[in-house]
């Protein structure tokens, strides 16, 4: 996912003062060599980047030409660059941020964790470190650490929804946490900037199914139908939706459906024994709740196989 991430940031105005005036410095070269990748020209960056180089073999320098390998994915090289940049200067914020990236690259999270960390610790350009902190938070989900995970995610994004990888990230993060609100937060916008996303408005349609407010969730799986009206997952939490709103006959077409394209979903096969105790179809009810319960289902199915399912054997 990160294979290709680049962070061109614009130098100080001295640098650019320097470039406009041809002043034969490292700045100029850098500057024209990040103008130049940006236009997705990089072998020809690769020459600027060589005279900054040349120039003299500082952090900046080099820290500019590794931007320029990594994004050809020459990484040998990028190491070799990246690596003499922090040699020379151990906090170089975008040294630390590029081999932050190409660790997390390498799921290597403890290392990425450790650099973007550095690079927060002396980053002055705001971009750097919302950038540096959405590469953390990822690291930090990847790791386990949910609790920093949310917290770096939430102060990279701030209000911002030009990072929908990092916005998805984070409305699963909320959810796990039980934030639905947050998580819902986040996915009204992705629906909005991601419409055409089935994943956007399938999560939405579920938060709002655990805040229990039914009908806006079948708007918002209906959404999602519209873009793949077989997918499972969708037809199967519309049907939770439409049993909780006593719509019952719809729910079993809904759930019959989703069954059909995933057999093995517990949460479905769990809402149609809902919906066969209604009917008073005890038989199919256990067995159902019985596969939902090989599937590793981990709601209230033990619950309620030992309510309504003693002395019945499943069927094979």
């Amino acid at each position: 996912m990160l294979h290709r991430i680049l962070l061109l940031l614009s130098l100080p105005l001295v640098a650019i003062c320097a470039a406009a005036q041809g002043a034969p410095d490292a700045s100029r070269f850098i500057v024209q060599g990040d103008s130049l990748l940006e236009a997705n020209q990089p072998s020809r960056a690769m020459q600027k980047y060589n005279k900054a180089v040349e120039l003299g073999a500082t952090a900046n320098a080099l820290a500019a030409r590794a931007r320029g390998w990594y994004y050809q994915g020459k990484y040998t090289q990028f190491l070799a660059d990246v690596n003499r940049a922090l040699a020379l200067d151990s906090l170089h914020p975008q040294a630390n941020f590029q081999r932050a990236l190409y660790a997390s690259r390498t799921d290597d999270h403890a290392a990425s964790i450790r650099f973007t960390t550095r690079a927060l610790k002396t980053a002055k350009k705001p971009e750097l470190q919302r950038q540096a902190l959405i590469l953390r938070g990822s690291a930090e989900a990847a790791s386990g650490r949910n609790q920093q995970a949310i917290a770096d995610l939430k102060l990279g994004i701030t209000d911002r929804t030009d990072d929908p990888v990092a916005m998805k990230l984070l409305a699963r993060m909320l959810d796990e946490a039980g934030d639905m609100a947050g998580s819902l937060a986040m996915l009204e916008k992705l629906c909005t900037i991601r419409p055409d996303d089935i994943g956007n408005w399938s999560n939405k349609g579920y938060e709002l199914n655990r805040l229990e407010r039914y009908s806006e969730a079948l708007n918002a799986l209906d959404k999602a139908l519209e873009i793949d009206k077989d997918e499972p997952v969708v037809l199967s939490n519309k049907a939770y939706a439409l049993l909780q709103l006593d719509r019952d006959a719809d729910a079993m077409a809904s759930v019959n459906r989703s069954l059909k394209g995933d057999a093995a979903n517990p949460f479905a096969l769990r809402t149609r024994a809902l919906l066969y105790l209604r009917k008073g179809e005890r038989d199919k009810a256990c067995n159902d709740l019985s596969l939902a319960k090989a599937m590793g289902a981990s709601t209230d199915v033990d619950d309620l196989i030992k309510q309504h399912c003693a002395g019945l054997q499943p069927k094979r």
